[in-house]
């Protein structure tokens, strides 16, 4: 059963009206006549339109489907006077014009009130996942994985990435989108989407939940397991046997990630644990002199995303690059030194940034401090040379710390003050499409508007600058210049 009813009766309806705007050639059911709602004729109208356009998504993503996202059995089960305020509702929007960014924001919103989990799972702010996702910035032609993704934050992000991209080698950015433009972008991102976007989660309904939010995104469910990304390549979850023909161990090149974490869900299991008894849950003690040295056999106990960090450079190809959200205490509390210095071991260092606990406490309601850590997978060839020397190699890193997320611990948003306390005004452009003539053309709209107090955008610029003048260590990546 699932864990709101009434959830996921209106995510039926956002994609019976979402089938509605794809059909070709096909006379539109999903809407409701003004004085429908208020008629009982007219409500029963609205359900003998509504309900044979479910049967048809149920069809079209079901079982006999490349990824189901529907068992087939499920039903609209509202009243006639709720399906019929809600279809009212929902039919005055565009849901086919409207940009990723706003489907992604009202999605989130919808979903992470309804379906957040007992396991440590707090998902990743929008600030943090752009941020993330700019520093990495995935090419066209790179696969991005997130083997803990939630409602698909990072994913969606990705593709929104992708799009402004090449809005932006076009010189099209801002531009409302023609009709024309719509589609060829709609078409790329859905290609990108089915070929090159990976997503995994242990928990059956956010699998669910991160396909749909694909599909309104990018016109098709993707690849979303439903697996226990620890175990990998082995597990009991019907998404271990598909995901391992699509993404085996050392074939991913962007990964991403916010996994759970926490003492109080640890891993226990002493079969999962001796798959990483040679890396991070491997005993380490120290001796007289207080150096850390190995000890004998495996940890009896480790916080899942310590097991996280392992798996995910796994997941990686030489040169591969990932952003991890973890606790602050993983990179600086002196007992897990010997996870630093498997990291350092296995990776170069790209950055990391230092997070305010307001990320958190407003989305996900915990009071943590976390940071985001960048890294890049060493060559096997690199490890060697490291270690035939005796020495580490010197190199930059980038490190920055956020003060503030745009908003302050109750939700409220932050704008820039000057010193006597007035709030900074910014000059914003905005495009506006005008037809004069038979012909498309853009007036430039000019005003003024509060400036937000939100260091993350200023840290995605300066890690560009920073990359411009110290290239990534190691391994080119691709498309990079050296």
């Amino acid at each position: 059963m699932p864990k709101d009813a009434a959830f996921w009766q209106f995510l039926y309806l956002i994609f019976a009206k979402m089938h509605d705007e794809r059909g070709e050639g096909v006379l539109r059911r999903f809407y409701a006549h003004p004085t429908e709602p208020f008629a009982a004729e007219g409500r029963k109208a609205i359900r003998a339109r509504i309900e044979p356009l479910f049967e048809e998504v149920k069809q079209k993503y079901g079982p006999a489907s490349e990824n189901q996202i529907f068992r087939g059995n499920e039903e609209i089960t509202l009243s006639d006077h709720a399906l019929g305020f809600l279809v009212a509702e929902l039919a005055r929007d565009d849901f086919a014009h409207t940009d990723i960014d706003a489907k992604g924001v009202a999605y989130q919103e919808l979903v992470g009130t309804n379906l957040r989990g007992d396991r440590g799972q707090y998902f990743t702010p929008r600030g943090a996942t752009s941020l993330m996702v700019e520093m990495l910035d995935p090419q066209d032609d790179e696969r991005v994985l997130d083997p803990a993704c939630g409602t698909d934050g990072f994913l969606r992000e990705t593709l929104k990435h992708l799009l402004e991209r090449r809005k932006q080698e076009e010189g099209t950015i801002g531009d409302p989108d023609s009709t024309e433009d719509l589609l060829s972008h709609q078409e790329r991102l859905a290609r990108f989407a089915h070929d090159n976007l990976f997503g995994a989660d242990f928990d059956p309904f956010l699998v669910r939940a991160s396909s749909m939010n694909l599909l309104m995104v990018a016109n098709t469910t993707g690849n979303v397991f439903h697996m226990d990304s620890l175990a990998f390549p082995q597990g009991h979850l019907p998404g271990a046997e598909p995901a391992n023909k699509k993404i085996r161990l050392g074939t991913i090149d962007v990964l991403m990630t916010n996994p759970p974490f926490g003492s109080d869900i640890p891993i226990t299991d002493p079969q999962l644990l001796d798959t990483y008894k040679d890396g991070v849950a491997k005993n380490w003690r120290r001796n007289q002199d207080g150096a850390w040295i190995p000890g004998d056999g495996r940890l009896n106990t480790v916080a899942p995303e310590i097991l996280f960090i392992q798996r995910a450079v796994e997941w990686l190809r030489e040169g591969g690059r990932m952003g991890i959200v973890l606790p602050d205490g993983i990179l600086g509390n002196p007992g897990d030194e010997p996870i630093r210095r498997w990291i350092l071991d296995h990776c170069w260092i790209l950055a990391s940034v230092d997070l305010p606990v307001e990320t958190f406490i407003v989305e996900a309601n915990v009071n943590i401090l976390t940071s985001l850590l960048f890294l890049k997978k060493k060559t096997e060839q690199e490890r060697m040379t490291e270690s035939l020397s005796g020495r580490s190699v010197d190199y930059p890193v980038f490190m920055a710390v956020a003060e503030k997320v745009g908003f302050d611990r109750r939700g409220n948003t932050l704008y820039k003050r000057s010193p006597d306390g007035e709030i900074i005004l910014k000059e914003q452009e905005e495009k506006e499409r005008k037809r004069i003539n038979g012909k498309n053309q853009f007036a430039i709209l000019k005003r003024k508007v509060p400036s937000v107090d939100n260091d993350l955008p200023e840290i995605a610029k300066a890690y560009g600058e920073f990359r411009q003048q110290y290239p990534e260590p190691g391994l080119p990546r691709k498309g990079a210049r050296r």
